[in-house]
């Protein structure tokens, strides 16, 4: 009865870590990493030849690298370290398609692969064979027969997994933990944003390799033999049902997936008799672990412990009116007639430059799409400290060439220079962080956090922000994260939304969502700030209190270029206003003057 203790204690403890650091990968990252268990096969064999003899010993009958002889815990650290290592040439191999579909097919015909090469390739780790006599940690000191020691061995799984679960939890609930999060919610967001996805994904990869290389090696210590046959892809699919029916998302909803799935699976085929023919037992496990997932996926999406709710508004700052942007919503707007400026827009340095100043500008800008040009032979001059519209008919180019200006589409021609630097290679990310952030076309609020988490999640230069910061915990990140909190909390009361500070992003209505995505970017602190249709959805009477906001933000030194459809808008705060249409520069002046002009009002102003 100990043995089979000892066993259920150790392979839970082994499941639970592997299934943690999936967790970390998929359900907070949104790494979708389908060659997971190759990083745990690797841990593994990486453990054995670490503390096996060289391979002269036992008659020389098996064959693999190494052979180092080396004591415990050195085959446990060394396995950690290589697959986090394994996670590098992995990132390589994505590389920038490392998102989505891409990844979860690349990394899982990379697993498939690799496992064939292993299997079938003697000289190669040594084939099918695998490693056998594989010692067990502090052999030559205890009997790792005696039940003493399987026990303890047991115990000593389980305590590596309460470590790895503290040290993830102390990770995820950083800053640093918020922008994961943030990626996976919407990852070209984060990028205009000035994260560096490429950065967080790798390290994800790392962390999430280290994690399953742990694993590999306490297991490899406990049955002494590695079996590359063992480690197929399928074994992913084990975990991944794991974590998802545990709650993605959730760590603790990892172990006990971990508990029910690959652990309470194997455990409960024991008890079943036999019956038909050969494999039948096993056949239908797998069939019963995909139907789990696929009813989880549909009626149960969250999981059994639905990730957690994190609430950062504190009870100092008043609710203030609540803005129900949208049909109906005037009786429930505040009588002030202007929203006031907020205070907590830093400004970039040069922001105080003389108005009039050019601070971004496009030379012959151009964007083809599978031969059709969307954007064809654009030049323009935005001038610092005012707000400028575009304008322009249904597929005239408008929110490709913002976006090419933010970095979010990458020109096929043309030049962007800004504040006199040539910009045009350069990566969304790092235009954000030079101050050069955007909105988009479609609300596009991080659904999965909270609006007071939306808004700080943007705030640039944060210190747990790093996965330095987040491993050094909350008592050297604590004191910038309430700062950050107040000034969140101060800008959703200047806009009416204080009362849906701790409410998911996703769950508000559509005006709602596009004061969010507005607000986020002004904790961006911008000094050129792009906005696509930030009115669409809003209540008018609001729409004309933002616009004159956006006017007292251009009078601190801000520059906005604004797309939009409503003409009143463009009519009442824009100067100057650009016309395009059919991928070019129409026209340019006040809306005044462009309504003068004939081939302005034949392309777009007829009605």
């Amino acid at each position: 009865m100990i043995y089979y203790l000892t066993t259920i204690l150790v392979y839970g403890g082994v499941d639970a870590i592997a299934c943690l650091g999936l967790s970390q990968q998929f359900g907070v990252a949104g790494v979708t990493n389908f060659g997971f268990i190759i990083f745990q096969a690797a841990g593994a064999y990486t453990a054995g030849v670490l503390s096996l003899p060289n391979q002269s010993a036992n008659g020389g009958f098996q064959s693999y690298v190494g052979g180092l002889g080396l004591p415990w815990p050195i085959p446990w650290i060394g396995a950690a370290i290589v697959g986090g290592l394994l996670a590098l040439p992995f990132a390589s191999l994505v590389g920038k398609r490392l998102r989505g579909d891409f990844a979860a097919i690349g990394l899982l015909v990379t697993a498939v692969m690799f496992n064939l090469l292993v299997t079938n390739y003697r000289p190669f780790l040594n084939g099918a064979a695998g490693l056998s006599l594989v010692p067990s940690p502090l052999g030559g000191v205890v009997d790792p027969l005696s039940g003493g020691y399987q026990f303890g061995y047991g115990i000593v799984a389980i305590v590596l997994a309460a470590l790895v679960y503290l040290f993830l939890r102390r990770v995820t609930n950083s800053p640093y933990g918020r922008t994961l999060r943030a990626m996976r919610d919407n990852d070209v967001v984060a990028d205009s944003l000035g994260k560096n996805l490429r950065s967080l994904r790798t390290s994800m990869l790392v962390l999430g390799g280290a994690i399953a290389g742990l694993s590999g090696g306490v297991l490899v210590g406990f049955i002494n033999l590695w079996d590359p046959q063992a480690w197929g892809y399928a074994e992913t699919i084990v975990l991944f049902a794991a974590v998802i029916i545990g709650g993605l998302g959730n760590h603790s909803g990892a172990v006990l997936g971990a508990i029910l799935v690959p652990l309470g699976f194997e455990e409960a085929s024991r008890y079943i008799p036999s019956i038909g023919p050969a494999g039948l037992i096993p056949a239908l496990q797998w069939v019963a672990i995909g139907l789990l997932i696929v009813l989880f996926l549909w009626f149960r999406p969250q999981g059994i412990l639905p990730e957690r709710r994190r609430k950062l508004a504190t009870a100092g700052v008043p609710a203030g009116p609540v803005v129900l942007p949208g049909a109906g919503a005037a009786d429930e707007l505040p009588d002030v007639p202007t929203l006031p400026p907020p205070p907590v827009v830093a400004r970039h340095p040069g922001a105080s430059a003389a108005r009039g100043e050019i601070v971004l500008e496009a030379h012959d800008l151009a964007r083809i799409f599978e031969g059709v040009r969307a954007v064809d032979g654009v030049t323009i001059a935005i001038q610092r400290g005012r707000l400028t519209g575009l304008i322009g008919p249904n597929g005239a180019g408008k929110s490709t060439t913002l976006a090419m200006l933010a970095g979010t589409l990458l020109p096929s021609e043309g030049r962007i220079l800004y504040a006199g630097e040539d910009i045009t290679g350069l990566p969304a990310y790092l235009r954000a962080r030079k101050g050069l952030v955007r909105t988009f076309q479609l609300a596009s609020e991080f659904k999965k956090l909270t609006v007071i988490e939306n808004l700080v999640s943007a705030v640039p230069g944060q210190q747990g922000d790093s996965f330095r910061g987040a491993v050094l915990g909350k008592r050297y990140w604590g004191a910038q994260e309430r700062q950050n909190v107040e000034r969140a909390e101060h800008m959703l009361e200047r806009f009416g939304l204080s009362a849906h500070a701790d409410r998911y992003a996703g769950d508000l209505s559509g005006g709602q969502r596009r004061l969010v995505e507005l607000m986020r970017s002004l904790m961006a602190e911008p000094q050129v700030l792009l906005l696509d249709e930030p009115m669409a959805g809003v209540h008018p009477r609001l729409a004309r209190q933002i616009g004159h906001q956006l006017l007292a933000l251009c009078a601190e030194g801000m520059t906005i270029v604004m797309v939009e459809h409503e003409l009143s808008i463009m009519d009442e705060f824009c100067d100057p206003v650009i016309v395009m249409a059919e991928g070019r520069v129409l026209a340019e002046g006040t809306m005044a003057e462009l309504r003068g002009r004939s081939e302005v009002v034949e392309a777009y102003l007829v009605g």
